[in-house]
């Protein structure tokens, strides 16, 4: 049986989206793939109404956002580290031999600007990391106040971001919130299959690249945009397959409306938001809830594995909580192209097991 995905990701996927991927392939130095891919990354600059660059890599966003780090950091950076995946720049950033100060925040919490501002007042730093939501603890930090802070405080200072959980599912301003770069793997908000990413460049971070040594091979933000404007193309064999996919999730995401997409993203947050606070009580500090994932603080002391297993058998998958938060949370993905009926769908199964398991 099959068990509709309602994770942090990967998420459910339609079959119009899989069933693009048995076309037949394509040479990937052909003129059919330069149209396809020129067709992509126009569509992603349209959607998001920005002149930054744009870069699909065959990887996971993890890749891509070391990548940022090797291209774009000359010598220090400044991690803001409030969940697990913040923690994974910090670790990142020290292999890749850069000095690193990690701005340790409780997991719960939100980056706010004055405590950016407070530590760039300190120190200058090539760039600050930034994890815009935080699918570990729930969290979504206010990515636009943080921009402006780092502008003002210290404005050669790059933003750097972590989307993976929020972009196509969140309001995401590039050129108006000050981020020099950000990226997502498609396996979340964008509904798709995992093994692609999608990057956002400013021009500002391309230039200090062309500055910085030993960039690597594969994650050279340089030799991937060289190839796009030669001849739009990649340096290495991208994964036309999911290139299909993506450029007919594109077209859909187009019909709806980004701004459609984002207010139902909303809709759908607020639904599991107020089931949470019904039966449970959310994790994250108030205001600074995501809307794409929502992290249940487990009050009930309920068996959360039990739980998920029960949840299992009837058709439905959520998650146990990340790292040290497992079985004191649990969390529900609420993105892609999940309707609200859906969402409903699911709350409703929840309740009637958690009634079934004797917890309410």
């Amino acid at each position: 049986m099959h068990k509709k995905l309602f994770l942090p990701g990967p998420v459910e996927v339609r079959r119009e989206i899989l069933e693009s991927q048995t076309k037949p392939l394509i040479g990937h130095r052909s003129k059919e793939f330069s149209e396809l891919y020129e067709r992509i990354i126009e569509t992603l600059r349209e959607l998001f109404e920005t002149r930054y660059y744009a870069f699909v890599f065959t990887s996971s966003a993890t890749g891509v956002i070391e990548g940022f780090i090797r291209n774009f950091v000359k010598r220090k950076v400044l991690v803001m580290q409030n969940g697990s995946f913040a923690q994974r720049w910090v670790e990142a950033s020290v292999l890749n031999g850069k000095e690193v100060k990690s701005y340790d925040i409780e997991w719960g919490k939100a980056v706010k600007p004055e405590m950016v501002a407070d530590e760039l007042k300190k120190d200058h730093y090539d760039a600050v990391i930034v994890v815009h939501n935080e699918s570990s603890t729930g969290v979504l930090s206010p990515l636009e106040e943080i921009g402006k802070a780092i502008k003002e405080t210290s404005p050669d200072t790059l933003l750097l971001v972590d989307a993976v959980t929020s972009m196509m599912g969140t309001e995401l301003k590039l050129e108006e919130w000050n981020v020099d770069a950000a990226a997502a793997g498609v396996q979340k908000a964008f509904g798709m299959p995992p093994g692609i990413s999608v990057a956002f460049v400013s021009e500002r971070a391309m230039e200090i690249s062309k500055g910085i040594k030993d960039k690597g091979l594969y994650f050279n933000f340089e030799e991937m945009l060289k190839y796009y404007e030669k001849n739009r193309q990649t340096p290495f064999t991208p994964n036309i397959s999911l290139l299909y996919a993506l450029d007919l999730q594109l077209q859909r995401i187009k019909e709806e409306g980004i701004k459609n997409r984002y207010k139902r993203h909303e809709e759908m947050a607020k639904l599991a938001q107020n089931w949470a606070l019904n039966y449970f009580d959310m994790f994250p500090e108030k205001g600074y809830w995501s809307k794409t994932i929502t992290c249940i603080a487990n009050t009930r002391n309920i068996d959360v594995p039990t739980f998920l297993s029960e949840l299992g058998k009837r058709g439905f998958a959520i998650a146990n909580g990340y790292g040290p938060l497992k079985n004191k949370t649990f969390r529900i993905g609420h993105m892609g192209d999940f309707t609200l009926q859906e969402i409903e769908e699911l709350l409703d199964v929840m309740t009637q097991t958690l009634k079934d398991l004797g917890y309410i």
